[in-house]
This record gives structure tokens, C-alpha cells and sequence, in this order.
């Protein structure tokens, strides 16, 4: 959300200016993995963040580690590192033209200036392209990160999906494979 490329995305040194400067701040620091974003704005539990929009978002013409999904088969060019806990909801708006996203402060706690902003891949991610495994250490950690076509309902209560992830998960399993 911030750069186009942050922790998730050592495999550039390229990286674009933040698109909201006035309430993210891109860390960088050498090493594997090891620029990020922080909140330079407090905000309460389910505020908006930003709203972001075309440009600078576009469509992707493929699902890559460094995409979004924004419906059951479109993914923008959009990069925030992950936590089984995260700061952020990215709440996409449906059926635009042209990729629209509500970046929310999660509902289940409130965001501080200095927080690292992150956000739950599957809340839009249906099958990612490059799976990992979480390390973050918290009581919650889902594990293996795919997206949500492998996680059960118990994995995904409580956080926010979108519509597309929502609709996804309520097609009996042979139709999906065809959806996606």
C-alpha cells in the first residue's frame, strides 16, 4: 500500500514513493526483506486510512507476490507485508471500472503513529501465487499462507473477506476450479 515494494518484495531494489505520505512512512533498511511501512496517524478501530484509487492503482495482466486480488480474477499492483494480526483491512470497492480500495484500520484494535502497517492476504487473496509460512509468533498464527481457498471457516472467523473471497468460498468445491 505504501511502496510498491516493501518486506514481502526483496526481489527489486526498486521502489515507487508511498502514496499517502501524510499517513504512511516507508522504512527502509538493508537486508533481506527488511524495508516496511509505518502509520504516521492514530486512528481508531474501523477509520478510514486511505482510499486509494486509479492512478496510481491499475490493473495487473497476471497474479503475482507482488499483487491484489480485487475480484475473482482481476489483482492490482499493490504491496503490504503480511500479519496474522494486522493493522489494516483493504476493503475493495466492488464492480468499478477501475480498481478502487478503502483501506480501513482493522476493526479489531485501533492503529498508532509509528505501528507497522500490515494487513490478511486472505481477506483478498483466493490462491496466492508464492504461499509462505508465517513467523509471526502470535497466538493466532494461521501458519501456511495460501490465501483462502485452503483455510478452513474456523481460520478465517473474525476477520474481515471481501465480497469476491466471500463468494469464492460459498461455490461448492468442483466450480471453483473453474472460477479461478
Amino acid at each position: 500500500m505504501a511502496d510498491t515494494k516493501t518486506k514481502t518484495s526483496a526481489h527489486t531494489d526498486v521502489h515507487a514513493a508511498p502514496a499517502h505520505p501524510s499517513v504512511i512512512r516507508v522504512v527502509r533498511e538493508s537486508g533481506f526483506h527488511a524495508s516496511y511501512a509505518v502509520s504516521e496517524v492514530s486512528l481508531p478501530a474501523g477509520a478510514l486510512f486511505a482510499r486509494l484509487a486509479s492512478p496510481p492503482l491499475s490493473f495487473a495482466e497476471a497474479k503475482r507476490w507482488s499483487t491484489v486480488q480485487v475480484s475473482e480474477t482481476q489483482h492490482i499492483e499493490l504491496n503490504c507485508d503480511f500479519f496474522c494480526e494486522p493493522s489494516l483491512e483493504f476493503h475493495v470497492v466492488p464492480d468499478s471500472e477501475e480498481p478502487v480500495i478503502e483501506v480501513r484500520v482493522a476493526a479489531r484494535k485501533g492503529v498508532k503513529a509509528g505501528d507497522e502497517l500490515t494487513f490478511f492476504y486472505p481477506s483478498t487473496e483466493w490462491e496466492m501465487e508464492q504461499p509462505f509460512q508465517c513467523g509471526c509468533g502470535t497466538a493466532s498464527c494461521k501458519g501456511l499462507i495460501s490465501g483462502a481457498k485452503d483455510m478452513t471457516p474456523e481460520q478465517l472467523r473474525g476477520y474481515f473477506l471481501n465480497a469476491h473471497i466471500e463468494d469464492l468460498r460459498s461455490v461448492p468445491r468442483g466450480e471453483k476450479e473453474k472460477a479461478t
